[in-house]
């Protein structure tokens, strides 16, 4: 065959291969044009509020006609997962008639019994376990052993979905809201029990008219207004003036945040009027004389910061930075066309691609190693300060049964 026959053959196959890429290019850009339309008619098709949440609907089912993928999220915080360093697997536990539950976490106390010795005397020396999702707040706090010493229904404002029983129970005050809550405060914990029955929802950070983020807890809205009167702005209303950025962390504060009883009927309170700074709170706790309880070896006035995480971020990089809890704790994800906030409320590290790479464009594995080497020096941190610790209670113990009148004592429990 000679060159000139070769030559149409090879234009031929050049032409077929041009016609089967310009066909492969069209099938793209139909298949894309097609993607887009389909995203387009989602977001126009994404639920809307219906009428029944205007009112109090406290039942999360009933805002999963309008919010199936948010529901389907704040269901999924049934899931235990352990980071390098908290959360826990779900350990079998035989249900009984006290206490019901088929699954605990593990026991903090068992895996450090220093822990026991530093709150000997208190309710954490009885039951303190590793933490899981908000599925389990109501359960676990209901069935702990630290029932076994005297709770106040208090603790519920932080355990439970309150915003329909307060109102019910203030509903004769003009403040409802408020007198309710301080009606629940006093009651005993068994007692305040009764009063609900399920663990947080919706409505307790969403108004069910509005669909905003909103503040539901009396004491957070009491406290934030104090402190911002400190910064020099009077009448701070919580819920029409901070902005959306803020409320993305305010709403994990009402309860993500240290807190103390007040008085004898056990009203919920936070230090804030001297700042949010540890020793902020510990000026403003001696200044009112206030103590959580006396320690059963050393007689020393005790205070436990229960769970500071709002006062913490606060002082730290992420809120000068302007990132919200919401933003790491719940990252933004896509579901279809419609961009949601993910209500799986989770550690960052389980998902650290949507919730750290945001901000840190470098590979996941790289930024989970950077935070367990934070979280391995604070461990050892802790553990140098749990045995100085000891050592402290050792020293008195010895001092007291030498000379329990000494009044270096004193000053030795206020160490």
């Amino acid at each position: 065959m000679t060159g000139s026959d070769r030559q149409p053959s090879s234009m031929r196959r050049r032409r077929i291969a041009l016609v089967i890429l310009a066909l492969a290019a069209t099938a793209l850009v139909l298949a894309l044009a097609f993607d887009i339309y389909q995203k387009r008619l989602e977001g126009r098709l994404a639920p809307i509020p219906v009428l029944e949440l205007a009112g109090d609907v406290d039942d999360p089912a009933a805002w999963a006609r309008s919010f199936p993928h948010h529901y389907e999220d704040y269901r999924a915080t049934v899931d235990q997962e352990r980071t390098r360093f908290g959360g826990s697997d779900a350990l079998p536990h035989v249900p009984t008639a006290a206490d019901p539950r088929s699954t605990v976490t593990q026991s903090k106390l068992a895996a450090d019994p220093r822990l026991e010795r530093m709150w000997a005397g208190y309710s954490f020396a009885i039951d303190h376990r590793e933490a899981r999702g908000h599925a389990y707040m109501l359960d676990d706090q209901t069935f702990t052993a630290r029932q076994q010493k005297p709770q106040p229904g208090a603790c519920l404002q932080c355990h439970a979905s309150v915003v329909t029983t307060i109102r019910k129970l203030g509903e004769a005050d003009p403040s409802p809201e408020a007198a309710g809550a301080a009606k629940l405060n006093a009651m005993p914990y068994a007692e305040a029990r009764t009063h609900v029955d399920r663990a947080i929802a919706c409505i307790d950070c969403h108004d069910p008219t509005t669909l905003r983020l909103r503040i539901s807890r009396p004491a957070f809205i009491d406290a934030i207004a104090r402190l911002e009167a400190g910064r020099g702005t009077p009448d701070y209303d919580v819920n029409t003036m901070a902005t959306r950025a803020q409320m993305r962390s305010f709403v994990c504060a009402q309860c993500h945040v240290e807190y103390y009883f007040k008085g004898a009927d056990t009203q919920l309170g936070h230090a804030w009027d001297d700042g949010l700074r540890a020793d902020e709170l510990l000026a403003r706790y001696d200044a009112i004389g206030f103590r959580d309880w006396v320690h059963a070896e050393t007689g020393a006035s005790m205070l436990k910061a229960q769970h500071p995480e709002f006062e913490l971020w606060s002082q730290g990089i992420h809120a000068r930075a302007g990132v919200s809890c919401a933003d790491c704790h719940m990252p933004y994800k896509r579901v279809g066309a419609m961009k949601i906030t993910d209500h799986h409320i989770r550690s960052p590290l389980l998902d650290a691609r949507r919730a750290c790479q945001v901000c840190h464009p470098i590979a996941t594995e790289e930024l989970v190693a950077r935070a367990e080497s934070i979280q391995e020096r604070t461990l050892a941190m802790q553990n140098t300060a749990m045995d100085r610790l000891m050592a402290l209670i050792d020293a008195i113990q010895t001092a007291q049964a030498s000379d329990p009148d000494d009044r270096r004592l004193e000053a030795a429990r206020h160490a």
